[in-house]
């Protein structure tokens, strides 16, 4: 099983819908996970062109101040900072969410079919940075979010969510190592947690939105394998640039019909199906629990 989408899905990601929104965003602030890169930095960028105040939350320091300037740059706002935060360590995630106010908090970082690794708290590399590191990112500024409605949180996920499964009583690969299932595994999890959130948060004021954002040419292709960087390349006119694959990102962010909307999963910049997994709340009650269990939480 590879990552390489149906062609159908490639065509439909290059005929998708246009969107735009002239909304603006003055006084509120946005958390961006990953986003000296690709999708985070196109959102920063619009975002910040929309007033918001933009916290870049990244790993790499540097790569963030490089992106920081451009981000200024292209937007006219300076109201833009970066901030250290690596999701595959738990200290770092804890250390970060202190002392924030924030309506827009987009969990957009992740990584993507990687060699096995585990992170500093030794959870399998995908579903450490791409789950648990969000989720408890999510929990640690719940109160700063509630605070602060209406606001709005936008979980990144992928249509690989589709050939996904969590293998509850092995999350984290160590019996046996797929890549690319650990990978599918990760991005269902984040449309099970975006469901779940939506719930918990009825009636708060906060939103909960997960999407996929096409097939977007970024760094997370880097480990892909030879015969799958080929087709990539093949398939690369019928994929997204950075700035396109931001979209649904930035519509599930702003766009003011969804204000009443909670949970859901979407695609080019509209209400999209997910996979019949993903519509399971007795198994997202489930990852719920061991997320908790895993982190060391008290999340009803």
């Amino acid at each position: 099983m590879t990552v390489s989408p149906p062609l159908h899905i490639i065509i439909i990601n290059l005929f998708g819908a246009p969107w735009s929104s002239d909304v603006r965003l003055d006084g509120q602030t946005a958390v961006i996970t990953g986003a000296n890169t690709g999708i985070g930095k196109e959102t920063a960028i619009d975002l910040a062109k929309r007033g918001a105040r933009v916290i870049l939350a990244c790993r790499d320091m540097e790569k963030a101040q490089t992106a920081l300037t451009e981000i200024i740059k292209s937007s006219g706002n300076d109201n833009v900072i970066c901030m250290k935060l690596d999701l595959s360590d738990t200290k770092s995630i804890r250390e970060f969410a202190t002392n924030l106010k924030l309506n827009l908090l987009i969990n957009n970082a992740g990584v993507m079919v990687c060699p096995y690794g585990k992170t500093a708290d030794g959870f399998e590399m995908q579903i450490g940075v791409n789950h648990f590191g969000h989720f408890l990112l999510t929990y640690l500024l719940m109160d700063l979010i509630k605070s602060s409605a209406p606001a709005r949180i936008v979980n990144v996920s992928s249509m690989a969510h589709s050939w996904g499964a969590i293998n509850l009583e092995d999350i984290n690969s160590e019996k046996s190592y797929n890549k690319s299932k650990a990978y599918a595994q990760s991005k269902l999890a984040n449309v099970l947690f975006t469901r779940s959130l939506a719930k918990r948060l009825e009636g708060t004021g906060v939103t909960t939105y997960s999407l996929h954002p096409g097939v977007v040419q970024t760094d997370l292709w880097r480990h892909l394998s030879a015969p799958e960087r080929f087709f990539m390349k093949i398939a690369k006119p019928f994929t997204k640039d950075s700035a396109e694959g931001a979209q649904t990102t930035i519509y599930c962010a702003v766009e003011p019909s969804l204000e009443k909307e909670s949970g859901g999963y979407y695609s080019g910049c509209a209400a999209a199906n997910c996979s019949a997994a993903g519509k399971d709340d007795e198994l997202a009650q489930k990852l719920w629990e061991l997320s908790c269990k895993m982190l060391s939480l008290s999340w009803d």
